[in-house]
């Protein structure tokens, strides 16, 4: 396709006149489509319905320590699941604690405590006059949803294909002493799909903080969240905890991960992975705030897939289900907007998310004018701390929710609203020329 670039202000303005056309019929058709968060679909959830008969009243409820899952105890988890959620994370059993439904909750209270009662002995981050967040954005809304409610201050570090841009990470970390933490979704980061590299991995595992209660929040949400089969489309990344101890910083990282997207989006388990240090740190604040989280639904989860061996089984039919409509969107893409120049797009080989870069102050438009046309997505700037894209030009797409033929048709619409908005805005430097 020719670029819109090269295109004269006569063929500008034929064109816009013609794609303003198929808006206003696709707008017609009256679409009510979702692309706005990572929510598997119904059929996915139904996948894993039978795990519900893993556990009835007939069953044995006593873990493999001989605790009653019925019962009081167990803070950290029983040991099956500890095993289980260790080997999510390529970590062992004793570095791991077994929480509740959702790891953004685990992520809350590690913010919560560090800001009421301090890191290890620190001083409260309330206490302080400044506190700093580092935050590789695009990135995951939710995250800097947690450091600005508690009026921690966020800064922008850029995303590079092999992960955030070590050098800036490293200037602010090791020099600034209010920065006490970064977000981090190291494997498919949420919205790129980017995997880090096994330089970047390093570089952080020796990072050396000013700040004695700096800690890295390594969200491992997707470790496990393969599109593809063959190997070669597989991302991996090092394990950051070990890397840390040969770095002689044991101390650096709280590690999360959930079954969120694996078993029930609304009733996985989730777990925290750190060194014995920390975790004896947050078990004392922890034995005040529980007496231990549902251990039935974590008996429930390993009665079902018994080890690591049966997640993967079970995440290989999470992935023909997602694999169809990632190409879906990334087929229409191609087909529609390749060569325009008009904007750029992510393949990911795993995660829930494309991110889409449109021309410069255009994002924001794109999506008010897909929500016209009946195609709801993430609202733009989302992907950026106190939801400000400097440039106004990302825009995260979820495929999971809705049918292949759904986001191939979702896709239509959004490619024509890109183009209408990007003809507007190549117009107006026409004319301003």
């Amino acid at each position: 396709m020719k670029s819109y670039r090269q295109l004269s202000k006569s063929e500008l303005e034929k064109l816009y006149q013609q794609t303003l056309q198929d808006y206003e019929e696709a707008k017609g058709k009256g679409l009510k489509l979702d692309m706005s968060r990572g929510k598997p679909s119904a059929s996915q959830l139904d996948m894993g319905m039978d795990m519900l008969d893993a556990l009835n009243s007939t069953s044995d409820m006593i873990a493999e320590n001989g605790m009653d899952c019925r019962n009081y105890g167990g803070l950290d988890g029983i040991p099956e699941a500890k095993k289980l959620m260790g080997d999510m994370m390529g970590v062992t059993a004793d570095q791991v604690i077994v929480c509740g439904n959702a790891s953004l909750t685990i992520m809350y209270d590690m913010i919560s405590r560090s800001y009421t009662h301090g890191v290890m002995g620190e001083k409260p981050w309330c206490k302080l006059n400044k506190v700093k967040f580092l935050c590789p954005c695009p990135g995951y809304d939710r995250h800097f949803a947690i450091t600005e409610h508690f009026g921690i201050e966020m800064i922008n570090i850029p995303m590079l294909e092999t992960g955030p841009d070590m050098d800036l990470v490293e200037k602010y970390v090791n020099h600034d002493e209010s920065v006490k933490g970064i977000w981090c979704v190291p494997k498919y980061s949420n919205p790129l799909g980017t995997s880090y590299s096994d330089e970047t991995v390093k570089r952080f595992a020796a990072l050396k903080p000013a700040a004695k209660d700096f800690r890295i929040y390594w969200d491992n949400a997707y470790a496990i969240h393969h599109l593809y089969e063959e190997p070669e489309r597989q991302d991996e990344i090092l394990e950051i905890l070990s890397e840390c101890e040969k770095a002689g910083n044991p101390n650096l990282v709280f590690e999360f991960c959930s079954t969120s997207k694996v078993s029930f989006a609304g009733a996985g388990i989730s777990a925290l992975a750190s060194s014995a240090e920390n975790l004896a740190w947050i078990k004392k604040s922890m034995t005040i705030q529980t007496i231990g989280s549902n251990k039935l639904n974590q008996l429930l989860h390993v009665r079902y897939f018994k080890d690591i061996e049966g997640v993967k089984k079970h995440m290989k039919k999470h992935a023909e289900q997602l694999r169809p409509k990632f190409e879906a969107v990334l087929d229409v893409l191609e087909r529609e907007l390749g060569g325009l120049e008009i904007g750029s797009w992510t393949k990911p080989n795993g995660g829930y998310f494309i991110s889409f870069n449109a021309l410069d102050g255009c994002a924001k438009k794109i999506v008010a004018k897909c929500k016209e046309a009946g195609v709801v997505l993430t609202g733009a700037g989302a992907t950026y701390p106190y939801k400000n894209d400097p440039k106004d030009s990302n825009i995260r797409i979820a495929p999971s929710f809705p049918t292949p033929e759904e986001m191939a048709a979702a896709t239509d619409i959004f490619v024509i609203c890109v183009k209408l908005v990007s003809l507007e805005k190549l117009m107006e430097e026409v004319l301003a020329a």
